[in-house]
């Protein structure tokens, strides 16, 4: 009996010990990032038969057991992938509001100081320094655009960085989760579960989430598989699989990210790899950068196509017509598919630039119809044959033939912001007055008047041809001089406009019979200020969506579209990262490690390994009446 209760006095010493060690190895990784804390699990040991019954044997050490739960792990993975997704939005909308809203690289002091010095030209046409300060607002408001483009151009390099520093880390971690993956199902063998070393692999899978959204499939060996939300495997079983990020075969500004096939490369989508830092970056740069970029650009070529038009409709100091004010550069851009297999060059030109769209378009050809996609909406136009013009863009094919499935992307208006200058540098070259002016002859004996108000003339016509006027008849007049004929018998209404060779001349008062006028050209009106006013009023003139927007209120749009998306990303953040923080107070709940909790444990423990050494010593008294009878 004494034997037994010696085996027993052990047992207990070793349960105590093992409830010690586990409880000491809780206290030193308390602080342990993703330790989950591990208990001893003891099981009473087979009891002994005998005459007088089942008599116990102590009890055995069954397993150490970690408190984990799946479903708050999961639920905390998922809560740090969103967390990282709005954190990363966050960051990037913020240096972008910035950048627009910054009074010194915004665009709004420069815009309004630009129309502000037409304005003030206005009141003095022939004076130099004014001339002077509207080439240098102009100049300023073009260096703007520019600044403002280069800027995006290098968050877009910054991005791209950030792409491939993150495809890098989700390589690695796979790469881990596979070797542990390993490490695990060898130590598993043995019927007990590596408790540290599937600690370490949650922290992995953990880390892996903060990249980019995962599914994760246990399997029976202990190993686990982890999938992108389109079913492409990143680990499976011992091994990982490493996706790569490279060169945007559509656009080479661009960095994309797939998978090395055995045919070459192969481009993800966007909703492959949403999620996570990754699915942040790849959102920010295909939805906010590619708009606000083609935002900016779609102003600075309104502003360049409508001011230059009406510049051109004027008159400069030497009695020229005035010459083109701003340049945008080659124009819309069209890039081809470096997979194309046809040799088709497709070219593109503005028709209209109060029609263009703040977007890129794809242009697919099927080996029969063109199908042209307008990025920003998705909206497709399918066509037989080019040219063909969409929002105010003509596309043509300039060279080549295409194949089926070749593919290009247009960039209408995203270089325009990058290219913008000046074309002027002479102050006298500055078109502020009209080429053609109205005139009543000095024998009129109404006080009638006729004043040109404007001035666009179509291609191949003589503007400064001089057109007379003629009243026959009370309310009846005629028109010789025109170039296209000359009208008579025309009725007369008060305050109308004719329109002849380009120009157009409103009447004011009512001409009586026998009255003459003439349009001719505006020889000697340096003082002029008619076509200035017509430029001033260009800043608040609404050319755009649909005669809706000007060029200030677009601008404006962005910034104000930039700030609300700003702060709807900063409030979701908050959110999240509250979010966040539960799923990790429900998580180490189970998980985490008390330290007043294990202090007791320790105590417990300590007793019982005294206690056992107790019930030795009892044994061993007992050993000892038995020799001392024996002897």
């Amino acid at each position: 009996m004494s034997s037994s209760i010696f085996g027993i006095g052990v047992s207990a010493l070793n349960v105590a010990q093992a409830g010690l060690a586990a409880t000491s190895h809780n206290i030193s990784n308390a602080a342990t990032p993703g330790y989950s804390r591990q208990n001893s699990v003891q099981t009473t040991a087979s009891p002994q038969f005998t005459g007088a019954g089942y008599f116990g044997q102590g009890a055995t050490i069954e397993t150490v057991r970690r408190s984990y739960s799946d479903f708050l792990v999961t639920q905390l993975r998922e809560a740090g992938t969103q967390a990282a997704h709005l954190d990363t939005l966050r960051d990037h909308l913020s240096n972008i509001d910035n950048l627009l809203s910054d009074p010194s690289t915004g665009l709004t002091p420069a815009m309004n100081e630009f129309f502000a010095s037409v304005n003030g030209l206005a009141n003095q046409p022939g004076n130099t320094p004014s001339r002077q300060q509207l080439l240098s607002s102009a100049q300023v408001l073009a260096g703007r655009y520019r600044g403002l483009a280069d800027s995006l151009a290098g968050l877009r390099e910054q991005v791209n960085d950030g792409i491939g520093v993150t495809v890098s880390e989700i390589n690695s971690r796979a790469g881990s989760i596979a070797q542990l993956n390993d490490r695990i199902r060898t130590m598993q063998g043995a019927g007990h579960a590596p408790n540290d070393l599937l600690d370490q692999r949650d922290a992995q899978l953990r880390d892996l989430g903060a990249q980019l959204r995962i599914n994760v499939v246990p399997l029976a060996d202990g190993t686990l598989n982890v999938f992108l939300p389109n079913g492409q495997g990143l680990v499976m079983g011992t091994q990982g699989f490493a996706i790569a990020a490279q060169g945007d075969a559509a656009n080479a500004a661009n960095i994309t990210v797939g998978i090395n096939a055995g045919a070459g490369f192969r481009a993800m989508r966007e909703s492959d790899l949403s999620g996570g830092a990754l699915g942040g970056l790849l959102a920010f740069r295909n939805g906010v950068l590619d708009g606000v970029e083609n935002a900016l650009g779609r102003s600075a070529a309104t502003l360049a196509a409508n001011f230059n038009a009406q510049h051109m409709a004027g008159q400069d100091r030497n009695g020229v017509l005035g010459a083109a004010f701003f340049s945008t550069g080659a124009g819309p851009q069209v890039l081809a598919n470096s997979g194309n297999a046809g040799t088709a060059q497709l070219a593109a030109s503005i028709s209209n630039a109060n029609a263009l769209k703040a977007s890129d378009y794809r242009v697919q050809y099927d080996g029969a119809n063109y199908t042209v996609t307008r990025l920003s909406d998705s909206n497709a136009q399918v066509f037989a044959v080019l040219p063909q013009t969409i929002d105010g863009v003509s596309i043509s094919l300039a060279a080549g033939a295409p194949a089926a499935g070749d593919s290009f992307v247009m960039q209408a208006v995203r270089g325009a912001a990058r290219n913008l200058t000046t074309l002027l540098t002479d102050t006298a070259a500055v078109a502020t007055g009209l080429p053609m002016r109205g005139a009543a002859a000095g024998a009129n004996t109404s006080m009638a008047t006729l004043a040109v108000s404007g001035v666009t003339p179509p291609p191949g016509v003589n503007l400064r041809q001089p057109v007379t006027i003629t009243f026959t008849a009370p309310g009846v007049f005629g028109v010789s001089g025109t170039g296209t004929g000359n009208p008579s018998g025309l009725a007369f209404t008060p305050g109308m406009t004719l329109g002849y060779n380009g120009w157009s001349a409103t009447f004011g008062g009512t001409p009586a019979a026998g009255d003459v006028f003439t349009v001719v050209p505006n020889t000697g009106g340096s003082g002029d200020n008619a076509n200035l006013l017509a430029l001033a009023r260009l800043g608040q003139t609404k050319l755009l969506d649909g005669g809706t927007a000007s060029v200030q209120d677009v601008y404006a749009q962005i910034v104000t579209g930039i700030g609300v998306e700003t702060h709807g990303a900063i409030t979701e953040a908050k959110a999240q990262a509250a979010v966040a923080v539960q799923a990790e107070a429900a998580q180490q709940s189970v998980s985490g490690v008390n330290l007043d909790e294990e202090a007791a444990a320790l105590l417990k423990y300590q007793q019982a390994y005294q206690a056992a050494g107790k019930v030795i010593a009892t044994a061993n008294t007992l050993f000892n009446e038995i020799l001392a009878i024996m002897r």
